[in-house]
């Protein structure tokens, strides 16, 4: 990790904000990252809490898919190197350590058509600020280059958002705008922390509970986080208090 290759690294990134029209921010390290570490697509979240923080940035569907599996089943290499604050190296999702590790993300991310998963930590000593995700197509693991550039990339991105969290003090929506999240991402989250707030009110249940409740029936009608939510803030849906269904009648 020379100091060459890092100005080459910042390079990169400043070329994707120029192309996007932007200031340089943190989805930019997302962006740039896929071509020049060799890999399919990447996501960026920032930090949060038991929910899994904030999608800021998807290259792709595959990648938006990634991080709401993760956030609908509540485990995934995400979660994992969040935790941990060290990277997590899947280098084969079909393999049996990794099903054993996710047992409902690794098939899920599989029948996805992903192969392997490399999620880093974005962080500075105890300060943790999100993650940065890739993922392959094929199985088999990053070259030392590759592993040793996604590292600058995530200590760009680390700076890059932690700068746009200071900004966040500016009023609402700086962290947004200055992180560079779409306007579409940033509507699915409002959304499901939207349908959260609801549950907590027609269920009589704390915040974490409802959360609960919204990705279990997610997962159990194999739906996405994001439609479900979407159906109960329209009020199409509305679940019980006890099992967490709709009630006879309810789509």
């Amino acid at each position: 990790m020379t100091d060459s290759r890092r100005a080459t690294v910042w390079g990169l990134v400043a070329e994707q904000a120029a192309r996007r029209g932007g200031p340089v921010a943190a989805g930019d390290a997302c962006t740039a990252v896929v071509a020049a570490v060799g890999v399919t697509g990447a996501w960026l979240t920032a930090a949060g809490g038991g929910e899994g923080g904030h999608l800021m940035r998807v290259t792709d569907g595959v990648s938006e898919r990634l991080a709401e599996l993760e956030l609908t089943l509540g485990e995934g290499p995400s979660l994992d190197a969040a935790a941990s604050g060290g990277p997590v190296l899947a280098s084969d999702l079909g393999a049996r350590d990794a099903v054993g590790r996710w047992p409902g993300f690794a098939p899920a991310a599989c029948q996805a058509g992903v192969a392997a998963i490399f999620v880093f930590p974005l962080r500075i000593g105890a300060i943790r600020a999100g993650v940065l995700g890739l993922y392959r197509v094929r199985p088999g693991s990053l070259s030392a280059p590759e592993l040793g550039d996604a590292l600058i990339f995530a200590d760009t991105a680390t700076l890059l958002l932690l700068d746009a969290q200071n900004q966040a003090s500016a009023g609402p929506g700086a962290l947004a705008s200055a992180g560079g999240q779409p306007v579409g991402l940033a509507r699915h989250r409002a959304e499901i922390d939207q349908a959260t707030g609801m549950l907590t009110e027609q269920l009589g249940v704390s915040i974490a509970d409802a959360f609960a409740r919204l990705r279990a029936y997610a997962y159990g009608n194999d739906l996405r986080l994001t439609d479900v939510a979407r159906d109960i803030v329209a009020r199409r849906l509305r679940l019980r208090p006890d099992l967490g269904l709709p009630p006879d009648g309810e789509a």
